[in-house]
């Protein structure tokens, strides 16, 4: 059983692009008073009646605690729906590898953003008894090398959503984890391009030693089937929507297929991921 916006208003991060433009979209096709967060102003955005641009950057929490009062100016007495942590970064590389402060970085937008825009949204979402819906990973729970930090993050962010699900639940916020698989999206063309160019500043020594593992993960990652952002903002509509919603929902085939891995002995699943990801015959060259 489902309910339509009638007027019921959501805030989401990452608005600009990817799950947060098909998300935006389609919450404001449904009805939904949207409030995109935004970095800077998003033509494509303007478009779609329903819709108000929020500038914030996730990472200030001057920014966020901003974005906050604006919205809850805009709602005039009225708290939200639904706030959905959206916004995200991939660092992906050999942790030996990665700068600091990329790995900082990962973590501000992945982790603390997400904890500040908690923070600051609370009242809203008591205010209307609504649902704080946090987009998770499958490398959350099947974290994969050569992708520690994004891994790390995620597996961080879920243990905020079970922390957070206690403590909002006994106030009537509803705290859900949605898992979207591989999307295409320029979220990974992005990651990749940052990682070379971090791989440009490094040691040439120790590159080297990890040169052709690294060339076994573009090849198998390169093969690997996506599903389009719509698919997962249709998830994250249902669980807007549920009359009861469920603690997690799995948007996409290869993010449930993780879970199944998630589930195998730690050495029996390391020996998967590495046939997986090509590394048994680039270890074995």
């Amino acid at each position: 059983m489902s309910r339509t916006g009638n007027g019921r208003a959501v805030f989401i991060t990452g608005a600009a692009g990817g799950i947060g433009t098909a998300t935006t979209r389609a919450l404001a096709e449904r009805g939904y008073r949207v409030y995109a967060g935004v970095r800077g102003e998003t033509p494509h955005l303007q478009e779609a009646g329903g819709v108000q641009q929020i500038r914030v950057d996730v990472t200030d929490p001057k920014s966020v605690a901003e974005a906050a009062a604006e919205v809850a100016r805009l709602q005039d007495g009225q708290g939200l729906h639904a706030v959905v942590n959206n916004a995200g970064i991939i660092i992906q590389g050999p942790l030996e590898l990665v700068p600091a402060e990329d790995l900082y970085r990962q973590f501000a937008i992945n982790v603390f953003g997400p904890a500040e825009v908690t923070r600051a949204f609370a009242p809203l979402l008591r205010k209307a008894h609504g649902r704080l819906i946090n987009i998770s990973a499958p490398s959350a729970v099947v974290p994969l090398p050569f992708a520690s930090p994004i891994s790390a993050s995620k597996a961080a962010l879920d243990a905020l959503s079970d922390a957070t699900r206690v403590e909002l639940g006994a106030q009537g916020v509803a705290v859900i984890t949605v898992v979207p698989g591989a999307i295409d999206t320029p979220i990974f063309t992005k990651a990749e391009a940052a990682a070379e160019s971090a791989f440009a500043d490094a040691d040439p020594a120790r590159l080297a030693i990890y040169r052709s593992r690294l060339e076994a993960v573009a090849a198998a990652m390169a093969k690997m089937r996506t599903s389009k952002p719509e698919t997962v903002a249709d998830t994250i509509v249902k669980a807007i929507e549920a009359t009861r919603p469920k603690t997690r929902y799995v948007a996409n085939t290869d993010a449930r297929a993780a879970l199944v891995l998630s589930r195998l002995p730690v050495r029996l699943r390391d020996r998967v991921l590495t046939g997986i990801l090509g590394l048994r015959k680039a270890e074995a060259a």
